[in-house]
């Protein structure tokens, strides 16, 4: 699990019965992480949690992991590029809905928790501006601040390295 919240990076692991994590994010309030650690925006400070409890509210956005869910429940549809801010990250990717309308529109009628794909993402970290790939992304409608729609030009992946899954403190084998 890693995840995005306004004022810290969340990296743990969540156990769930659904068969995508959207899915799960959708169908609860509030979730138990286990062995989690909290990267502070503010400062880098690391906190380890045995156990953490975290509202669907407080989370900005998901990485988007795992299966992508039974191919046969898939509308063919329409990606459609978006720029958004949510809290201190600025969000570039495409968002997925029917073909024939606005796909910020429609958003607003989704759950909650709404996936993105070929995601990059630019925040500040410890006073460093950081821009990186995080490729599918699962983003609180809620808590977005505002919506655009793009351009391929604006959204397109730029070269940049890809945000790493578990942390700083991870290792990379």
């Amino acid at each position: 699990f890693s995840a995005y919240a306004e004022d810290c990076r969340i990296f743990g692991f969540l156990q769930h019965a659904e068969e995508r994590l959207s899915d799960a994010l959708n169908a609860g309030e509030a979730f138990v992480l286990k062995d989690v650690l909290l990267v502070a925006l503010a400062d880098g400070q690391v906190t380890e949690r045995r156990e953490l409890e975290v509202e669907r509210a407080e989370l900005l956005a998901v990485r988007a992991t795992g299966s992508r869910g039974n191919a046969e429940r898939r509308i063919r549809g329409r990606a459609s590029p978006v720029t958004l801010k949510l809290g201190p990250y600025t969000v570039h990717g495409y968002l997925h809905g029917p073909a024939g309308g606005d796909p910020i529109a429609q958003m607003r009628r989704r759950k909650p928790m709404v996936p993105l794909t070929e995601v990059w993402i630019e925040y500040l970290a410890a006073g460093l501006a950081h821009r990186a790939r995080v490729g599918s992304l699962i983003v609180n409608r809620d808590a977005i601040g505002w919506v655009a729609h793009s351009h391929d030009e604006t959204v397109r992946m730029p070269a940049l390295p890809a945000e790493p899954r578990m942390g700083p403190l991870a290792k990379d084998l």
